[in-house]
Parts: structure tokens; sequence; C-alpha cells
């Protein structure tokens, strides 16, 4: 027989050999660091085949609807996102370029006309993210319902367009404090933003809902304000002119560059609009994403038609498009700004350096949606065995720590505008991040048209949707056609930009045409690297996943009541709930 040990109990009066000395103070143990450690994991399937060279699309499904995000954010948090989330530089200071390449009826006309576009991706893209609220959304739609192989290249094109984004809205806000003139070193107000946004980010989902949520109103607000105190310039007339009107669409007139300076300014209007398809990449850390998501879905009309469409109508008929100061040093310039310019030129003191204010926090607030935007993405691509599996982790807060890391180091570039190179910098970081949003939006809307295809083929009825686009697969159509139309606009734009002189040489040809068009051979390399190594195919209708993560928040029975209490809605209701 064994002789077996045993173990003095933890009650023992036993003297241990080894005591603290007396006068040492007894630390407890710190926890500070626990909430880094590794969330609850569901587990997790490899997508990536032991070859190395296949890839289970099944295994990237589960993953991306079994991640450990948490589910922080309210209706209202959505809803503020989807109005005013990503009203910023584009609005506030890339109109300004854009009414001087292109005249004010052009300017308005390709805000519509991407509006319109904007608004069918959205309806798509909300359809499928109520049915679908996953990790990675549109990229993990691209991913199931068209080609993994596509998933990857627009993923990794919409993680780089933020992370991209970030730094450059960075040294916009810094730019934004050269307005009043301040002793302050540029380095230091990179640094102080920087810390900033990563701090908000580092937070958790719930911290940058909330933050968001502010920022919109301040924007929400300063647009509603600029858009009464711009009627009442018109009106009333400047210091050196009375009534206004239409004066400056008669002359200098209302197109410039005629139909190129339209198509010139059809990216300028897309940058502007980009950031809206947070929202459905935002169902994955939403509460309760059957209620939250269409109502924030059905804001975007609102948004496009007050927000943008009027805004821009009132700078168009406020700032001629021959005025000198629309031209910046630079795509990120204040001063520059359209909206500044009006204030200025109605001689109205101490307004000017207020809206410049509403611009700061404006580029502050799309440099906090940019990097949530990149982490967020980093995260599913690391999920569905797009990127290295490190990508994924995620702490018991809910915080893509590796992906907010990698992000942070990307904001980094952010320091360059204090470098001898500051303005190649511009232009090739711009150049990356130009035609993502494009290639995003025409990503989700093929993928619901795919998307609608199986779910009828496979028997599915479109009343069981729990939000139904009202457009439909029609709407997505429309989108991504006119998505193509707007690439090969750019195309012939970038290879004959308006008012380059006839004798550029083969060099300054090229340079010209991938500062328009970067991101096309890029988002192409990164496809045919995947299509061919992976050998991927794509996604027929029939085989389509649309069981995978499927919206269970309720029961049917509950949905059905939501169905029988609309029924006894009076018209006023209806009418409200269908377009708020």
């Amino acid at each position: 027989m064994e002789n077996t040990k045993t173990y003095t109990a933890s009650t023992s009066t036993v003297t241990p050999l080894l005591t603290r000395p007396k006068g040492v103070k007894s630390f407890p143990t710190t926890k500070a660091f626990d909430s880094f450690r590794s969330g609850p994991s569901h587990g997790h399937a490899p997508a990536i085949g032991e070859n190395g060279r296949s890839y289970n699309q099944k295994a990237a499904a589960w993953n991306t609807a079994n991640t450990i995000l948490v589910r922080r954010l309210k209706g209202r948090h959505l809803q503020m996102i989807a109005i005013g989330g990503s009203i910023g530089t584009g609005l506030f200071i890339g109109s300004g370029s854009a009414l001087a390449t292109g005249g004010p009826a052009s300017l308005l006309l390709a805000f519509i006309l991407i509006g319109a576009v904007l608004f069918c991706t959205v309806q798509a893209l909300g359809e499928m993210a109520v049915t679908f609220p996953v990790a990675g959304s549109f990229s993990a739609f691209a991913t199931r319902f068209i080609d993994p192989a596509w998933g990857f290249a627009s993923g990794w094109n919409y993680a780089m367009q933020w992370a991209i984004t970030m730094p450059l809205e960075v040294m916009a806000a810094a730019i934004t404090l050269e307005y009043w003139n301040l002793n302050l070193p540029s380095w230091v107000a990179i640094t102080i933003f920087l810390i900033l946004i990563v701090g908000i980010n580092l937070c958790g989902v719930k911290v940058y809902g909330e933050a968001e949520y502010t920022f919109s109103i301040l924007k929400v607000a300063a647009v509603i304000g600029f858009i009464i105190l711009g009627v009442v310039i018109n009106c009333g007339g400047t210091q050196d002119s009375g009534y206004i009107g239409g004066k400056y669409w008669s002359n200098p007139g209302a197109f410039h560059n005629g139909f190129k300076g339209f198509c010139n300014i059809l990216v300028t209007a897309a940058f502007s609009f980009s950031g809206t398809e947070l929202v459905g990449l935002a169902a994955a850390e939403t509460h309760n994403p059957s209620k939250a998501l269409p109502t924030a879905i059905k804001q975007v009309f609102w948004r496009i038609a007050l927000f943008y469409i009027v805004s821009i109508t009132v700078v168009g008929l406020l700032v001629p498009y021959t005025d000198e100061r629309l031209i910046g040093r630079n795509n990120v310039d204040s001063k520059a700004s359209p909206f500044i310019i009006a204030i200025q030129s109605a001689g109205i003191q101490g307004l000017d350096s207020v809206m410049n204010a509403v611009v700061m926090i404006a580029v502050l607030s799309v440099a906090n949606s940019s990097m949530y935007g990149a982490t967020r993405t980093l995260q599913a691509l690391g999920e569905q065995g797009q990127a290295p599996r490190i990508f994924a982790y995620v702490d018991r807060k809910g915080r893509p720590m590796v992906a907010i890391g990698i992000s942070s180091a990307v904001g980094l570039l952010a320091y360059l505008y204090v470098s001898s190179i500051q303005g190649e910098a511009f232009t090739w970081l711009l150049a990356l991040s130009g035609l993502s949003s494009i290639f995003t939006w025409c990503s989700i809307c093929y993928a619901h048209i795919q998307f609608r295809k199986a779910w009828k083929e496979q028997g599915n009825l479109l009343s069981d949707l729990v939000y139904q686009s009202p457009i439909g697969e029609i709407g997505s159509w429309v989108g991504f056609s006119a998505l193509i139309a707007i690439l090969a606009a750019q195309f012939w734009v970038a290879i004959s930009p308006s008012g380059a002189s006839s004798d550029r040489t083969a060099g300054e040809q090229a340079v010209n045409f991938f500062e328009a068009y970067l991101a096309m051979p890029v988002v192409l390399l990164f496809y045919a690297y995947y299509k061919i190594w992976y050998r991927t195919k794509w996604v027929r209708v029939k085989d389509i996943d649309l069981q995978t993560g499927r919206n269970e928040f309720e029961t049917v029975h509950v949905r059905r009541q939501w169905k029988d209490d609309r029924s006894e809605w009076p018209r006023w209701k209806v009418l409200y709930k269908t377009l708020c």
C-alpha cells in the first residue's frame, strides 16, 4: 500500500517556516488588469483549412454570429449616429473645394445623387443587419452572400479606409486650432486629440455611444442653426449688398467645368456621406437590434434631406464658386469651409469662431467614429479567418484590444502633418480612402440582391423579415447600377482631370490617375490574392446560409403581436412610424 501524503489544512495554527516581517504592509491582490483578460468565449471554429489553402464559410459565419462583443448600445445612440454620426470634414470643409470645382448646381446635384444612392444602400443594409445582427456586418455579408475573396477585399478596404481617415481627421482638428492663431505647437494638439480618441475607444462601446450621442447633438444643432442663419443672410443681405437670392447662380453661374466638373465632385459627395453605414456595423453591439435598428435606418432619409441637401443649397446661395478663399492649402483646411466663409462675408463678428469650433468638434467626432469602424472591422476579419486570429481578441468588457492597438498605431500617421512631406502625405492618404465608401456601398447593394434571391428560393416569405426595405430588391439594383456609373465617371476624370494641361508627361499623368483612383487597384489586388490562394468560389444562391446568426431576440409570437398591434394604429401613426 502506497504511503499517502497529507497536507496541512488552511486553518492550521502551526507557525509557518516563512513569515512576513513585522512592519511590512500587506497589499491586496489587484484586479486592475482583470478587465483586459479575454472575455467568455463561445468557442472558435477554424475558418481556414488544415492545409492553409481552403476556406470554410460556415465556420466564418458561426464565429461572427457568436462574437463576444457586448450589446450595450441603445436606440438613442443609434439614432444620433445615423443622423449626425459622420457629419464632418466632407460636409463642412470638402464642400468648399467641390463648390469651386463644379459650381453650386453641380454640387447640389452631386449631393442629391449620392444621397439617393445612399438611401437605397442603407435600406438594404438595414434589412440584412436586422435579420443577421452579426460582427462585421457588411464585410461578413459579402463573405456569406457573394464570395469570401470579395469579403476579404471589401473588409480590408473598409478597415483601411477608417484606419487612414482617423489620422486625417486628427490633422484636420489640429488645423482648426490655427484659425485662432494660438501659440500651440501642432504636435501638441495632435497628441492631445489622439489621446482623447484612443481614450474614448478604450472605455468601451457604451462610452463611445455616449460620446457620439453628444457630438451628434452639437453637430445637428449647428447645421440647423446655420440653415436658419443662411436664410436670414440670403434675404437680408450682407454688409456690402442687399437681398442675395439666386444672384450667384447667375453670376458667376450655376455650373463650372461642365459635366466633368460634376463628375469630379461625386467622390467628394460620397466622402461626405461615408460613415452612415456604421449603423449596420453597430448591430452586433446593439441591445435590441429588432427595435433600435429600423428606427435608426429611417432617420437616414431626414439626415440626407435636411442636413445635407438643404445646407448645401444654402451654401451655394451664399458663396460664389469664384471666391478665392474656397481653395485651401489642403483638403482639411477649415479656413476654406464655405460655412465659415458665408459667415465672414456677412460680417457677423465672432460667429465664424463659433462655427470653427463646431468644425473642430465635427472632425473629432468623425475621428472617433473612424476608430470604431476600423477596430470592429479588423476584429470581424480576425473572426472570419481573413486576418490573423489575434485580431479577434476581445476582453471582458467587450473591447477588441488588439484591433484598438493597431488602429492607434496607424493614428500616429497624424504626426506627418509636422513633417516636411505633409503635402504628399495628405494626397496619398486621401487617395487610399477616396473611393473606399463606393466599393463598400456596391458590396452592400449586391449582397442584398443575393440575400433576397436566397430568401425567396429557400421558401421564406418577405413578411417573415423583421425589417423589410420599402424599396426592396429594385432599390438595391438602382443603387448598385448608379455606383458602377460613378466609378466609371471617376475613372474618366482620373485619366483626364478638369483643368489639366494637355502637355503633361507620362509620369504626371500616372500620378494624377493614382491620386484619384488608387483604391481600385488596391482592392483588386486584395481580391486576386485571396481568390488565387484559397481558391474560393462565388456563392450560389441555393447554398447561401440563412440560419447561422439569424435574429432570435423575439419569438415568432411576439413579432406576430407587433404586427397585430400595428394593424390597429391610426393612419397618422402609421405614416409617422414609416418615416421615423
